[in-house]
């Protein structure tokens, strides 16, 4: 879909330029995007590496069990079936750490990890469990404190204070995390703590 999406916006900016008489312009921005696209690359390249490394070594050094100790006031009442000491746990406390640093591309092989786990756990079925429900959501509209990623944009366009949003992210992000859940709480109908049944 998104292969359908991304090809009818180029056709219709290509369309656009030539009824408007903005050939030069496309023509010019078709020969900048290349180099453009290569510099962001390599700028934010540094920074996943350099983080992507730190959750690494975090999971060898056995760090996950302190982040599963830390997060597990708030992600057990959310998913109460889930072992405090199991791999899903862990995965998922990983990936709530990683998304709190706002680093999207590290958290997501935990998230996948712990997507994978829960699948297990709901002995691989081809419908969602409540639990694989609710880390969709935590994930999707997911709390950050430091926008690590956002600011690296910024700073590789020439932000002199790339920081500076950082109180509307958290506001957002809060925001958007605390209606998901109260829907997707809300949603629920069978269990009389935490989160309840989707069916």
């Amino acid at each position: 879909m998104l292969n359908y999406i991304w090809s009818g916006l180029i056709i219709a900016s290509i369309v656009c330029s030539v009824f408007l008489g903005n050939t030069e312009n496309l023509s010019e921005a078709l020969m900048n995007s290349g180099a453009s696209s290569v510099q962001l690359l390599m700028t934010m390249a540094g920074i996943i590496c350099l983080w992507s490394g730190i959750m690494k070594i975090a999971v060898e050094s056995g760090l996950t069990a302190v982040f599963s100790k830390i997060f597990s006031p708030i992600i057990h009442p959310l998913f109460p079936k889930l072992d405090k000491n199991g791999e899903a746990f862990e995965s998922i406390s990983m990936n709530i750490s990683a998304n709190l640093l706002g680093l999207g591309n590290a958290a997501t092989p935990f998230g996948l990890k712990a997507m994978e786990q829960l699948h297990t756990l709901n002995g691989k079925s081809d419908t969602a469990s409540n639990e694989m429900i609710i880390f969709v959501v935590m994930n999707t509209a997911s709390l950050q404190l430091l926008p690590t990623t956002l600011a690296s944009l910024r700073l590789a366009y020439s932000s002199s204070a790339p920081f500076e949003i950082i109180v509307p992210v958290w506001i957002s992000s809060a925001a958007a995390l605390s209606v998901a859940l109260i829907i997707a709480c809300t949603l629920n109908s069978s269990k009389r703590n935490g989160c309840r049944s989707w069916n």
